[in-house]
Order: C-alpha cells, then sequence, then structure tokens
C-alpha cells in the first residue's frame, strides 16, 4: 500500500515537507510545478508513514487501498506521473 493525492490537493507543499523518502513531487523547484494541477506520490518511494495525512489542510491524501469509490482513479494518476519523468 502507499498514499496517493487526489484533485483537492491545494499544492501548498505542507506533505512535501513531512515526507522523511522525499516521494512527493513536483516541488516548488522543479519545472513541473507550475504546470501540475496537484502533487504526486511515488507509489514505489512511498514507505507507507502516513506523515504527510495530517498535514494536508485539504484532506486529499489518503491510502490507496481506502480510496473513495469516485477518487480511484488517481492511484494510477499519481503512478503514471512518476512513471512519465523517467
Amino acid at each position: 500500500m502507499s498514499y496517493v493525492i487526489t484533485d483537492a490537493c491545494t499544492k501548498d507543499l505542507e506533505c512535501v515537507k513531512v515526507c522523511p523518502v522525499d516521494c512527493i513531487h513536483p516541488k516548488d523547484d522543479e519545472p513541473e510545478f507550475a504546470g501540475a494541477a496537484q502533487l504526486y506520490i511515488d507509489p514505489e518511494a512511498c514507505i507507507d508513514c502516513g506523515a504527510c495525512v495530517p498535514v494536508c489542510p485539504a484532506a486529499a491524501i489518503h491510502p490507496s487501498d481506502e480510496l473513495p469509490d469516485d477518487k480511484a482513479s488517481f492511484a494510477k494518476l499519481n503512478a503514471d506521473w512518476f512513471a512519465g519523468r523517467g
């Protein structure tokens, strides 16, 4: 299991600040930041610590196995964003 960021994301970067493994991107110093609709969690790098969840003011972060049905597509969207970077 990993965590997933959904479309409620406001790109406030609070989750980036607390992530111990640097798996949330794009950061504000990365070229993709301005054009990104939201932030994304790399499912391969996420260690499932949950540190990002309580700091998200928009409640946009969910465990992948607990995504609401209407947000299920965001698991693939997060993974695809990282696949496209490689």
